[in-house]
């Protein structure tokens, strides 16, 4: 099971506003022509990090800007706004196991907290990861690679 694109996506967006912020007007066309998608993705993504409060949009002559500090900003608040993973849960159980199989009985009783340990886990982690540390990886990489 993967995690959507979305959430890569809407992480590139904040590298972007904050590389780029000082020096063009950041529209969707601007961030769709870094990420390689259709302004269309980039325009949904920048209403829901909005809506939860991660970036301002100003139509016309604004663009899009971070709407707080980036070191506020953690990887798992992205995750949570760009809706990520249905209802909430990282692993999709299959729905129906037989119960006529010991095995497809019993079986969400040996794995559920288990998936949930690990989904928690993942979700620390990215509590963990500010886009301020992701911004200053990006500028770290560009400056030791001449790019």
């Amino acid at each position: 099971m993967q995690i959507s694109s979305r959430f890569t996506i809407a992480i590139h967006i904040f590298a972007c506003i904050a590389t780029f912020e000082k020096d063009y007007k950041i529209t969707s066309e601007f961030l769709a022509s870094s990420v390689n998608v259709n302004p269309v993705i980039i325009r949904k993504l920048l209403s829901q990090l909005k809506a939860a409060g991660l970036v301002t949009v100003t139509r016309g002559s604004g663009g899009a800007a971070v709407a707080k500090p980036l070191e506020e900003i953690t990887l798992f608040d992205i995750y949570q706004a760009v809706d990520c993973v249905e209802h909430g849960e990282l692993f999709h159980f299959h729905e129906n196991p037989s119960l006529q199989c010991p095995v497809g009985r019993n079986i969400h009783r040996v794995l559920d907290d288990k998936l949930e340990r690990i989904q928690n886990a993942m979700e620390q982690e990215m509590k963990a990861i500010t886009v301020a540390d992701i911004i200053r990886d990006t500028e770290t990489y560009i400056a030791q690679n001449n790019l």
